[in-house]
């Protein structure tokens, strides 16, 4: 008797050490007593917690599938194949459809975790459980096997996941919690910004390079960084060799766990404390005014189609996690072999808890969704007019600051650039705006309109939604030609990529000047900084939100590459050598970043007008023109308004692409206003101000002059 009160007393001495202080245990629990597996004193655990949490005195595990027999817990030893320890879910340790045991005496430092789950098999109907597969846990918070950039010995192991305990000290850190009108985004691949020597880091390819590239950020004056993806992916997926060089999947583009940071990229080991490093970099970041964004893939998961990976989603729900056709295949809406069946509720509420995780634990201040149109597609891969997945984005609570982008698009042919089902929450990288500001700066006819248009906010595509700040303009991003190469390049050049120059884009709007690639004529290298110069220019004279790739802002080369997804190597790693060759474009982006900082009426509608000039008016060689016939390539667009209690605001951008000078009349300013020349792409360096005496100028072949009305 004696000894089964004190067995009583350390039941009740455990179970108040490993309840965590914000949960009340249900009084059922309570009464429950420990049961023996392997060696191990297990209860009921909490059903409510997704993932591997430690909890005081052991570590609780939940896990779900709807379809599962049974469900075994996998206990290995750091680095081994094979378990030490394997645990049962009992069967009154389920609810529902959710498995849920608390491990006592596990101590996260000496253990990893992973899955087997048992079920029926029916692959014509998109069943397909294994008992014999170890499986991922899809709430990992940390992976194993993928520490080393490059490493294939993952590949004879299977995916295991750590217990990572969060005790990062946010103090009294604030969000920069910047207006959608006044970001700035600044595109970047965390290896390949710092990877190249040249970076002249102490961490290269790193989080904590990158933080090393704060002070320059800051001169940039840029106030979003946009980052690749971060999320766990298999950069050994497709590995090859062409020509003696590797090939990996370098981008990221191929997630293997959703919750967990990539772990190559950190410059210390993180056993237990994975993600420290990245949430440091965004504590830094917010603190001088930056913002951080991660590119994330919910379209798709690394486990491809019938013939690809078999490692989480495929043996917990096939059958749920991915859209299949009728006869039990896979709908590849992604060009990646599988797609999300992104509006299920089993999926849908996985997203959205990651979604909280990454703005709860790491104070991610916003997200732009690659292939977003996936998101929006129903089981049966057909578009939804209000997909559950977006509204609920939209209107989350714990979203609520968050800035959310997308890619309004998929590789399926669903193209919903100004139509995405937005709330007037969403962002979308506007496609349009790229293509014709890209044809328009070369020189094509029957572009006028459409540029003037663009520069506007695209007008014509988001005004009869009445979304603001819908619309982010870029010229370059990741995908595709850079700044550079899009004035050196009339066709790709992706034979690296060993596909014999199939992939990628065929249509890039892309002029080389006059001549193929790299050249020592000095006529050619100054019209393609020009042509480097008006685009930015363009770009930052435009309402909107902007975007430019990590690089263009010192004339970065891929040789002629614009697909370059495997390239680990110079071709997609930033060359910091150029910084110092180009200084002069460098201080041209700094000189138009910090000009559209100071005149907001480039990036919003301050008043209806000021001085007898409406918000936005269009102009050709002379004032005031609604159309632009198509022979025209001379566009003038004028910003005017004002804010309470400050002066006026008038900014003229005269944009010539046209191959001679033009002489341009601008609209006449009231009073003792005048026009002041604030930036000329002809002169390789516009130094000072200059005034202009009249209403007349001149401006020369291919290039962009902003003028600004002056007291």
């Amino acid at each position: 008797m004696e000894e089964k009160k004190k067995r009583k007393t350390e039941d009740r001495k455990v179970e108040a050490e490993t309840t965590p202080a914000q949960i009340s245990l249900p009084r059922a629990i309570h009464l429950v007593p420990m049961d023996r597996l392997a060696g191990f004193d297990v209860r009921p655990g909490f059903y409510e917690i997704n993932g591997a949490t430690a909890i005081p005195g052991g570590v609780n595990f939940t896990v779900y599938s709807h379809g599962a027999t049974s469900i075994e817990l996998l206990l290995f030893h750091r680095m081994e194949k094979e378990p030490f320890a394997v645990l049962p879910f009992p069967h009154h340790y389920r609810i529902g459809n959710v498995y849920s045991m608390i491990v006592f005496k596990l101590n996260i430092e000496e253990f990893e975790y992973a899955y087997r789950v048992d079920g029926p098999y029916d692959p014509g109907k998109g069943l397909i459980y294994d008992k014999t597969k170890y499986l991922l846990d899809p709430y990992a918070k940390a992976v194993t096997g993928q520490s080393l950039w490059g490493d294939s010995s993952p590949h004879g192991q299977h995916y295991k996941a750590r217990v990572v305990k969060d005790d990062f000290d946010w103090g009294t850190s604030k969000q920069p919690l910047l207006p959608m009108e006044d970001l700035i985004i600044y595109e970047l691949h965390v290896r390949g910004f710092t990877k190249d020597p040249s970076s002249g880091v102490f961490h290269p390819g790193t989080f904590a390079g990158l933080m090393e590239k704060l002070p320059y950020l800051l001169e940039l004056g840029v106030n979003v960084v946009e980052l690749m993806p971060i999320f766990e992916f298999d950069e050994m997926l497709d590995y090859r060799e062409v020509n003696g060089e590797k090939l990996y999947n370098y981008w990221g583009y191929n997630t293997v766990s959703f919750f967990a940071p990539n772990t190559s990229y950190t410059a210390s080991t993180e056993y237990n404390r994975e993600g420290n490093e990245l949430k440091n970099l965004i504590q830094v970041f917010n603190q001088h005014g930056i913002e951080v964004y991660l590119d994330v893939v919910f379209n798709h998961t690394a486990e491809g189609n019938e013939h690809g990976p078999f490692f989480s989603f495929k043996g917990f729900d096939n059958n749920i996690y991915y859209l299949l056709t009728p006869e039990g295949y896979y709908y590849n809406f992604s060009g990646c072999g599988n797609s999300l069946n992104c509006n299920h509720p089993i999926v849908h509420q996985m997203i959205l808890n990651c979604l909280r995780y990454w703005v709860t634990t790491y104070r991610v201040n916003g997200f732009r969704f690659d292939l977003a149109s996936i998101m929006g597609r129903n089981e049966d891969g057909s578009p939804m007019n209000k997909p559950p997945l977006l509204q609920s984005m939209a209107f989350d609570p714990i979203l609520g600051d968050v800035k959310l982008i997308a890619e309004a698009w998929d590789a399926g042919g669903l193209y919903q650039v100004g139509t995405f089902p937005a709330w007037n929450r969403w962002a979308e990288w506007n496609g349009r705006y790229r293509d014709d500001m890209r044809r328009y700066l070369k020189g094509d006819g029957g572009m006028a309109q459409t540029a003037a248009l663009r520069m506007a906010g695209s007008r014509d595509i988001y005004e009869a939604t009445t979304r603001k700040n819908a619309s982010v303009n870029f010229i370059t991003c990741h995908d595709g030609f850079t700044l550079y190469d899009l004035f050196s390049y009339n066709e790709k050049h992706n034979e690296k990529n060993g596909w014999n120059n199939t992939d990628g884009a065929n249509d890039n709007a892309s002029w080389n000047c006059g001549m193929e690639g790299d050249t020592d004529d000095p006529e050619v290298k100054e019209l393609r900084h020009r042509m480097i110069r008006n685009a930015f220019a363009l770009l930052m004279c435009s309402r909107g939100i902007p975007m430019f790739l990590a690089g263009d802002e010192f004339c970065n080369t891929q040789f002629g590459n614009n697909n370059a997804y495997c390239q680990d190597n110079i071709t997609s790693w930033l060359d910091w050598n150029l910084l110092e060759k180009n200084q002069d474009i460098f201080r041209f982006f700094c000189h138009m970043i910090k000009f559209r900082k100071e005149n907001r009426v480039l990036r919003t509608n301050l008043s209806d007008g000021v001085c007898g000039f409406p918000d936005i008016s269009f102009h050709g060689e002379k004032p005031w023109r609604e159309q632009f016939a198509a022979h025209e390539r001379y566009v003038g667009v004028l910003f005017a308004g004002k804010e309470e209690q400050k002066a006026p605001e008038i900014v003229y951008v005269a944009s010539n692409a046209y191959w001679e000078d033009l002489e341009i009349l601008l609209p006449k300013l009231p009073g003792t206003m005048r026009w002041e020349l604030m930036a000329d792409t002809w002169e390789s360096e516009f130094i000072g101000e200059k005034r202009l005496m009249g209403d007349t100028f001149v401006i020369r072949p291919r290039s962009v002059m902003i003028w600004k009305a002056m007291r």
